[in-house]
């Protein structure tokens, strides 16, 4: 009998007892390919020599002090190293322990730049529907997928969404991408106008949209007539990049091939590569000059902010990826991913999307192809995936919800950027063998 409260409290679960490279290790003796890396996590898969070796080099030296006492070299070492790749305008980082601290800090960046302008009106935020950004109460207020969000509904601030740039599921029949791009950004504005210009203080989306709805990237010059509409409105835009981010797409940051900079940018997961907890927000010089030359200070905090064992990981995640180039297989493997996922499913009669950008990449699984209609929710067709997979030795990430929080289902891979062609092709056959499988077992 276990005494942790886990995810699913009936869920009988494996005991990982070891991993290396692009798989993990059962204690029963199974292999398993990692391909989903966790959750968008183990981009340097698992047991990375430099990065164990860089973590005992940390705790023979430090492994903790309190920021409000000390800084530390691993901190300013990787503060320097993410300012120096940072897309333009960005100066610094605030290090957090995970993805969801960084988007509630990032929330409060934004109110309180406002604040120390003078703009205390300026309240609002608006995202996406079916978007995530987190557990925490201001990350899930924020987030637009509604099964997350119901039962906590009255604990919630209140929040604005507008429909997401998801081509699959709202580009019309007919309609360019360019017209697609265009309608979608112009939803920002109509928001922005119907609540007050002056009364909002960010637009928050994921550049390639995650695990709610599979890997969905913006279209076309979409991400461009946001910043366009945020400039012209004295919005905030703030990128959630925490599992798109950090090289996932095969460029460092995902907005990169966008053309886009952000005015805050949220990052974690393949940040620390899944060897220590960590997270961050990227700032830019506006936003630290208020503080700056206002109050002086961040009007937020807590214990394990700038943990040294966590930056010296990530700081050695981050050299690794530089050193071995792995931006460049990144791009080369996510090609070769699509194409294989192409050539066995473009004609698959329930696979109705295959999307992504680089290792991060989805199909989405439908009843009717023709109509697009999704699976009945009760059918748990992303559970039986997941399920059939792990027979199978395979690690994927399938969500149901893809496009209301309770209907739709994807898988989502995002696989270690360390991955062959041999790796590929296994996740991709592995991957087809568990979804026919699931959806036998589905039908009965």
């Amino acid at each position: 009998m276990t005494h942790i409260l886990h995810r699913q409290i009936h869920a009988t679960l494996p005991v990982a007892s070891g991993g290396k490279g692009i798989e993990l290790f059962d204690a029963d003796g199974r292999a398993y390919i990692d391909a989903s890396g966790g959750a968008a996590v183990s981009c340097l898969g698992h047991g990375h020599p430099d990065v164990l070796a860089a973590m005992h080099r940390q705790a023979d030296t430090l492994a903790y002090a309190h920021t409000s006492f000390f800084t530390s070299e691993a901190a300013e070492a990787l503060a320097d190293r993410l300012v120096a790749d940072a897309p333009a305008g960005i100066s610094h980082a605030y290090f957090v322990s995970g993805g969801s601290e960084a988007v509630e800090a990032a929330l409060k960046m934004a109110r309180q730049y406002f604040v120390e302008l003078g703009k205390p009106q300026r309240r609002n935020i608006i995202a996406r529907r079916q978007s995530y950004h987190g557990n925490t109460l201001g990350a899930l207020a924020t987030g637009g997928n509604e099964w997350r969000r119901a039962q906590f509904r009255p604990l919630l601030i209140d929040t604005h969404h507008i429909d997401p740039c998801f081509a699959y599921r709202y580009q019309q029949a007919g309609e360019t991408d360019e017209d697609y791009a265009r309608r979608a950004a112009q939803a920002l504005e109509d928001k922005i106008l119907e609540l007050g210009p002056e009364t909002v203080m960010a637009f928050v989306a994921e550049t390639v949209v995650g695990a709610t709805a599979g890997a969905v990237p913006p279209v076309a010059d979409y991400l461009r007539r946001v910043r366009e509409i945020c400039d012209r409105h004295g919005v905030l835009l703030l990128l959630d990049e925490v599992m798109c981010g950090m090289g996932r797409t095969g460029t460092l940051h995902a907005c990169e091939q966008d053309g886009v900079a952000p005015d805050l940018m949220t990052i974690a997961k393949g940040l620390g590569g899944g060897y220590q907890p960590i997270g961050a927000v990227l700032l830019s010089r506006k936003i630290f000059d208020a503080f700056a030359s206002g109050s002086g200070l961040f009007q937020h905090g807590h214990t394990y902010i700038c943990h040294p064992m966590a930056c010296a990981a990530a700081l050695a995640v981050q050299e690794v990826i530089a050193r071995d180039t792995l931006l460049d297989n990144v791009k080369a493997m996510g090609a070769h991913l699509a194409r294989r996922l192409g050539e066995r499913f473009d004609n698959h009669a329930n696979v109705g999307d295959i999307r992504g950008r680089g290792l991060f990449m989805a199909v989405e699984l439908v009843e009717d192809r023709s109509t697009r209609l999704p699976f009945d929710p009760k059918r748990k067709l992303h559970a039986r995936v997941k399920k059939e997979a792990m027979v199978r030795g395979l690690l994927v990430y399938p969500m149901g919800g893809t496009i209301d929080g309770i209907k739709g289902d994807h898988v989502l891979l995002a696989p270690p950027f360390i991955c062959d062609v041999p790796a590929i092709d296994a996740i991709v056959e592995r991957l087809g063998d568990a979804i026919d499988a699931a959806l036998r077992t589905a039908s009965n």
